[in-house]
């Protein structure tokens, strides 16, 4: 049994203040995805120490950042998506930090390739136009790459806050936000092509019945958590090799709001594997 979770950690400081380190020895976890590391690369190796890391920091200070983390060893290491974008583009600061894949030995001497993603959230704002187009430009980009990854015959994993409610039953307030960065039908069209032309199975949904939920993410702010008004962002992504090695997919939901070691819960599935 292979067992991964993806968290979008808010911040690797905050989460291990909260006892993120209790969660983790908890659910003894053999591969974690993170998002919003938001640390430089020696203080997230001193909190994962024992695991074979990797780590793509963002270029601006305190944004993004994603990493693998396995208990098993890592064979190659992947970061960005520049090639993916025009000829001898570089990747533009914003986008650094949010997409790092991983090829992991098991024990068996088989491979499965991990993806930590954190996609841009965007904003519908007045005056915050251009990070759409950002996001739409990044979404470009991660279509491209798992396309790719989609067609390979050994099992490939894409994980994280994707920052995308897919359908009306991935957000509890679906009417109020329907011009909401997150739910924009553009958006929401991209993930309609992953799980579709593109063949990876989110098994967060094929897991987690008919919804509405189960959520991943609630505000901070007021009641959202105790009521449950969330949304579903954070997902895994299987291709076809992985997807029916899927046992189960289950949210871990903190018992309470005090518990909470991030506004996201993780996302965590056992395979098969």
């Amino acid at each position: 049994m292979l067992i991964v979770a993806t968290a979008n950690v808010n911040g690797i400081r905050a989460a291990f203040r909260r006892r993120m380190d209790a969660w983790i020895a908890d659910r003894t976890p053999d591969v974690l995805l993170l998002q919003e590391v938001r640390a430089p690369d020696e203080l997230v190796r001193e909190y994962l120490d024992g695991w074979h890391v990797a780590h793509e920091p963002s270029e601006l200070k305190g944004r993004a950042g994603v990493a693998v983390a396995s208990r098993f060893p890592l064979r190659e290491v992947r970061t960005g998506l520049a090639q993916h974008g025009p000829a001898g583009e570089q990747e533009p600061p914003v986008d650094t930090g949010r997409w790092i894949e991983a090829d992991v030995v098991l024990p068996d001497g088989g491979l499965v390739t991990v993806v930590s993603a954190y996609l841009h959230s965007g904003s519908t704002n007045p005056g915050q136009e251009h990070t759409m187009a950002a996001k739409y430009a990044h979404l470009d980009k991660v279509t491209a790459r798992l396309a790719e990854l989609g067609e390979a015959a050994h099992p490939v994993l894409t994980a994280g806050d994707l920052n995308i409610a897919h359908r009306e039953v991935d957000i509890a307030n679906w009417k109020g936000n329907l011009k909401s960065a997150g739910f924009l039908p553009d958006e929401r069209a991209y993930v309609d092509r992953w799980t579709g032309e593109l063949g990876w199975t989110d098994l967060g949904r094929a897991h987690g019945g008919d919804g509405p939920g189960p959520f991943t993410w609630w505000t901070w702010r007021g009641k959202a958590y105790e009521n449950d008004r969330g949304w579903r962002i954070d997902y895994q992504l299987a291709n076809a090799a992985l997807a029916e090695r899927a046992l189960k997919v289950e949210v871990d939901r903190a018992p309470s709001y005090e518990e909470r070691w991030s506004d996201h819960a993780a996302v965590v599935a056992t395979y098969d594997l």
